[in-house]
């Protein structure tokens, strides 16, 4: 991505060229626009998940299938969790997580292609679970893929551009555990919306500011609940603490 003339051109990877008076960087956790913002960069989190997939899991998963119900499964144990989620094509995800050294994906030495070894790793590191778990791994679709997670630190800020910012995970990347990453995206998008069709604001760089000054006040509240939950939820104490969350 380059400017000239305060316009961007953006280009992709299969050729193509776009020009654009204003971007709005919402591509991700790894996002290729924000280091044209800021250089500040994510901490990490102190837990790894590891992500798997069960395609048609009433065929190939029946218990956990069974289990399921249409919803969703916490389980935890052992200050390690296991999080399975029912998709609409009938297929299932699931996500083990544990406290870890950020560097353990390369340390451990496990090929994530082979789901031999990744049921090997569960079967250890998750000694004493049912093993109604192991299920998933051992008919678990295409790759496994460890995910080391990463917050962004609560204090970030950054000058405003007047033809540039961001938002959800490229603006505030935090863990999944508090289930508040989708819900922050869609209203950072209706807030920059409001914001940007505004006439209090003299011009886009001011509204560009108003917007970044109100996003980043509420995703550091929210980061700090998330880096909370994702402590408490891989802690002895984790099924009570998701209890008094729910109110069960």
């Amino acid at each position: 991505m380059t400017q000239s003339n305060q316009v961007w051109k953006l280009d992709f990877k299969n050729g193509t060229e776009v020009f654009a008076d204003i971007v709005i960087a919402a591509d991700g956790a790894n996002s290729k626009i924000r280091p044209y913002l800021t250089d500040i960069k994510a901490f990490y989190s102190g837990v790894t998940a590891i992500e798997g997939a069960v395609y048609n899991s009433a065929i190939n998963s029946p218990q956990v299938h069974k289990l399921l119900n249409g919803g969703k499964i916490f389980a935890f144990g052992d200050s390690k969790s296991l999080i399975v989620s029912s998709k609409g094509d009938g297929s299932l995800v699931f996500y083990p997580s544990f406290k870890t050294d950020e560097k353990w994906v390369q340390q451990s030495g496990i090929d994530f292609t082979d789901s031999q070894q990744v049921l090997d790793w569960f079967k250890t590191e998750y000694a004493g679970w049912d093993d109604v778990w192991q299920e998933l791994f051992e008919n678990g679709t295409g790759t496994f893929i460890p995910r080391p997670l990463y917050c962004m630190p609560f204090d970030q800020t950054w000058e405003a551009q007047f033809n540039l910012t961001m938002l959800g995970d490229a603006a505030h990347l935090m863990p999944p555990f508090a289930g508040e990453g989708v819900n922050m995206a869609m209203l950072d998008a209706l807030e920059l919306s409001v914001t940007l069709l505004s006439d209090k604001y003299a011009d886009l760089q001011t509204a560009i500011a108003a917007y970044e000054v109100d996003m980043r006040s509420r995703a550091s509240a929210i980061a700090q609940i998330t880096m909370e939950s994702t402590d408490a939820l891989h802690s002895p104490g984790a099924i009570a603490y998701l209890k008094a969350v729910v109110g069960a």
